[in-house]
């Protein structure tokens, strides 16, 4: 497994996310398999069935989660600056080609999150900007071809 970067509070989210499945779905689903099994013939119990394979999506949703934490290194953020673009900061960038500007915040693969505005470190542009300062212009490969972009601010 790979080492994962996160802030704190993204390292909270997922201790929240598997305290809430192992508390609180788990005695649901285990819940619904006693009931299903009350019902009967198990060779023919769909609920059954669809209650053993819940169970054991969720059992492997909490090992990734598990996984992901125990291989979780801070970013400690009283050292990011804005003089190059890095990992947490808020990048104001324009698209040379139709003038539009968007800004993103480049984070860990765990907390993006396109409709707050933010993109995983992993992705092409993220990858693209890494480094970048005000000012300087960048070609990026995107799914659909080569991107320009201009970088206009880099914020915290």
């Amino acid at each position: 497994m790979a080492i994962s970067y996160m802030t704190e509070d993204g390292y909270k989210k997922i201790l929240d996310e598997i305290a809430f499945m192992e508390n609180v779905k788990r005695p649901e689903i285990s819940r619904a398999i006693a009931e299903a099994r009350d019902k009967g013939d198990l060779s023919e119990n769909a609920e059954y069935d669809a209650a053993k394979e819940a169970q054991g999506m969720l059992e492997m949703k909490i090992s990734q989660l598990k996984d992901l934490i125990a291989n979780a290194r801070f970013i400690d953020e009283s050292k990011l600056n804005t003089h190059t673009i890095q990992i947490l900061n808020k990048v104001k960038i324009k698209n040379t080609r139709n003038n539009a500007v968007m800004q993103y915040t480049i984070v860990s693969e765990s907390e993006a999150n396109l409709k707050e505005g933010k993109i995983a470190a992993s992705t092409p542009i993220a990858k693209g900007l890494m480094g970048k300062k005000v000012g300087d212009v960048v070609e990026i490969q995107v799914p659909s071809g080569i991107m320009t972009f201009e970088v206009v601010d880099i914020s915290i």
